[in-house]
């Protein structure tokens, strides 16, 4: 997925900091730039040129599938062929991602004659911001999850495990046609749902009581993110209660989605309604977070964001409330802004589901 936008900006970026050449090693922006996949490739611009550098396990596909890049085979040690390649170049200052490249490969790249300059979020502001042609491929991807969400909610019943709901969600996601989870998917039933990142256990569940489900696909290397919190049997009261205030609490979250609009009003509309609710200390992670070739990625939806919502940004909205050894409720969707405000494609209402 090069786009001529994409090149103008990484272009403007080595002029701008005076660079020979600039080396991609972080395989999220590998992608981002390529919309080719690989475990081992290093993506190279310079002022005129690009260049798509793999071993031989990747090589042929990418020649294929890379017409507009200059694909090379790496031969031998990476780190050794890269540290030729720029020699060979006549590179004397080249800027890297330090967010990505580690230490010790950093020390292997020093180079007689050839300067190096770390860089940290290179892309995050181009990638903060979702071109056409990647939207819609989230859209798809979050039609796909409500499909495989609907699917493994008409096969779920007391005396299944965490895990075994979580196997239906996997075999679904693959069954829809997706190369994998974009995380593992939380499966967390009764108590286990008071705590936000629980790890899908051998539990099994119960006749009666909450049951959250995180899950998220990818499709054509794009991620999706989605939660609901069902009931198995009926509620109490309790639950129903708190059950509305984060439903309530999505909204008013939602309202404040609009382009030119502070990014943290989002989070702080949610956390004042909390507040006023008396139950502001149950949220404990932030709102949201920004969803794309990864599934955390920028903008973050927090009180301290300096973002301001613009068209083309793509997060979550997630409130949650958790208490402690009894049940916790979050619901989230992904939101997309167009036309200068937020817009919701996931089809599985918000209201509670109770089986």
């Amino acid at each position: 997925m090069l786009s001529t936008e994409k090149i103008r900006y990484i272009k403007e970026f080595l002029k701008t900091e005076k660079l020979d050449a600039f080396l991609f090693t972080s395989p999220a922006n590998i992608f981002y730039l390529t919309g080719f996949k690989s475990t081992h490739a290093y993506v190279i611009f310079t002022p005129h040129e690009r260049f798509f550098l793999t071993d031989a396990r990747y090589f042929e596909k990418a020649e294929e599938e890379l017409s507009c890049w200059q694909v090379i085979l790496i031969e031998g040690p990476a780190i050794k062929f890269l540290k030729k390649f720029f020699k060979s170049s006549d590179i004397k200052l080249v800027g890297f991602e330090k967010d990505s490249l580690t230490c010790e490969i950093r020390e292997k790249l020093r180079c007689k004659g050839i300067k190096f300059k770390g860089f940290s979020g290179v892309l995050k502001n181009l990638r903060k911001k979702k071109f056409s042609e990647e939207i819609a491929v989230i859209k798809e991807a979050i039609q796909k999850t409500d499909e495989v969400y609907n699917k493994v909610l008409e096969k779920i019943s007391p005396g299944m495990s965490e895990l075994e709901v979580r196997g239906l969600i996997v075999s679904g996601i693959f069954s829809a046609g997706s190369t994998g989870e974009s995380f593992p998917a939380i499966v967390a039933a009764g108590k286990h749902s008071a705590i936000p990142h629980w790890e899908t256990s051998p539990e099994i569940i119960k006749e009666k009581g909450p049951l959250l489900i995180d899950m998220g696909l990818i499709w054509e290397g794009y991620c999706s993110d989605f939660t609901r919190t069902l009931y198995l049997g009926k509620p109490s009261r309790e639950f129903l209660y708190y059950y509305e205030l984060v439903k309530t609490a999505w909204w008013k979250g939602f309202e404040k989605v609009k382009a030119g609009t502070p990014l943290k009003e989002v989070d702080i509309a949610i956390r004042e309604y909390f507040r006023e609710k008396g139950v502001d200390k149950y949220f404990i992670h932030a709102t949201g977070h920004g969803v794309g070739v990864e599934i955390h990625e920028e903008p973050r939806v927090f009180k301290t964001s300096e973002d301001i919502i613009e068209d083309g940004m793509v997060f979550t909205i997630e409130p949650g409330l958790y208490f402690k050894g009894k049940f916790g409720i979050r619901l989230e969707n992904i939101v997309i802004v167009k036309d200068g405000r937020g817009q919701i494609f996931s089809e599985v209402p918000l209201d509670l589901k109770i089986l």
